[in-house]
This record gives structure tokens, sequence and C-alpha cells, in this order.
């Protein structure tokens, strides 16, 4: 059981984001005109995706790498689970009077490459999220945590962003088409991380006071197949 109040709910409610955000992706939603941004289009993940990073720059700054690695790998288990098991509930036979066989297709049905793509990407994104943040943290001694939060994001969503697009796109569309794809996507979810940097202030703030816990990764092994690792903490 954890030490930690929070932690737990955290996770969960980390995977739980997660997975509602892979089960929104399929659907293309338009956005604007509004002031002098013309209208564009974007995946419904986009609604929710980029909290999954608010949550990876709260587990790291407040709990450590560790805590982060492990929320990674449960929400990595948790997706491919999904992925599996609605596979298997499509193959299976319908019952008669079951009707939506196609809507449910639709909802639940993943392409493979999409598979591999978002598990590939979520893990190398929110990887280089959790270590760009814990080590920018060392480098600033824990102040101007903007400096990180928004520092992380940017290097976290270049990796995810680009790895998604090139992964599911390359060879259907043009270098160029994916360029633009992937610019528009990074920057709506690091604007997204900017917007929401008071509100990750005000959580992480409150969370340190309630854990009583300021977590600084002097000595974490950061390899992300290593479950176990020593941690300096600033109690």
């Amino acid at each position: 059981m954890s030490r930690f109040r929070y932690l737990d709910a955290l996770t969960t409610a980390f995977v739980v984001i997660l997975l509602v955000s892979n089960l929104l992706a399929q659907k293309v939603i338009r956005i604007g005109p509004f002031w002098h941004i013309p209208a564009f289009s974007t995946s419904g993940a986009m609604v929710l995706f980029p909290i999954t990073y608010i949550f990876g720059d709260i587990f790291t700054e407040i709990y450590g790498y560790a805590a982060s690695r492990r929320a990674i790998w449960l929400g990595f288990f948790g997706t491919a689970l999904l992925y599996a098991v609605s596979a298997l509930v499509i193959a299976l036979p319908s019952d008669p009077e079951f009707h939506n066989q196609a809507a449910f297709v639709t909802v639940f049905g993943f392409l493979p490459r999409i598979l591999i793509a978002s598990l590939i990407a979520f893990w190398a994104g929110e990887f280089a999220n959790s270590f760009t943040m814990a080590k920018l943290k060392l480098l600033t001694k824990g102040r101007m945590l903007w400096t990180r939060t928004v520092g992380s994001t940017v290097v976290g969503q270049a990796v995810d962003t680009t790895l998604v697009i090139v992964i599911t796109f390359a060879g259907v569309f043009s270098a160029h088409k994916l360029i633009e794809i992937i610019v528009v996507g990074y920057l709506l979810k690091v604007g997204y991380e900017v917007l929401a940097t008071p509100l990750t202030y005000l959580v992480i703030g409150w969370l340190k006071r309630a854990e009583g816990i300021d977590t600084f990764d002097a000595h974490t092994n950061f390899n992300p197949f290593r479950f176990t690792g020593r941690q300096e903490q600033n109690l």
C-alpha cells in the first residue's frame, strides 16, 4: 500500500484519462475559426490526452521519476489490454438481436498500425517528458517550476507527436503533409500545457503540502525498464 495519500488515486485517474483518450481519438473534430485563427481539424483525443503530460509532471515533481515510471507502465499495459480485449469482443459472434456491430467496430476497432503507433509514441513521449522534468528540477534546484513543466512538455510532446504521426501515416501522406500534421498537433499540445500552467502550479503546491514531500532525483536510475532505484528526497 502506498505511503502517500493521493498517489494511487492520481495514478488511477492518469490511466483512466489515457484510456478514454484512446477511445476519443478516432473522431476528427473541427475547431474554430475564432479571433484571427482559421478553423482546423484535430483528433478528439486532444480534449484529454495532453492532460496525461500534466499528470506526468505532477508525478515526477512531487513523487519522483520512479512513481512516474510506474504510472507510465500501468498506462501502457492498460492501453494494450484495451486494444486486445476490444479486438477479441469484435471477433466474437454477435447475438442475432444485436444490430449495432458496425457502430461497435467503428468505436472499438483500432487498426493495427494505429495501435503500434499509439503505444510506442505514448511510451517514448511520457518517458522523455518525465526524464526532462527530473533533470530540469536538479538543474534549477527546484526553482522556476514553469521552466520544467513547459520544458518537459516541449521535449515529450515532440517525441510523442512525431512518432505517432510518422508511424501511422508514413507512406500514406507526403513528407510535407506529415510535417504539417506534426507541427499543428505539437503546437496545440504545448499550448494546452502553457495555458494549464497556473492550474498545474496550484495542484503541485497543494499536493506538496498535503503529502509533505518534494522529491529530487539526484541518485535515481533513469532506466525505464528498472523499477527500483535510489532517490534523494527533500522532505
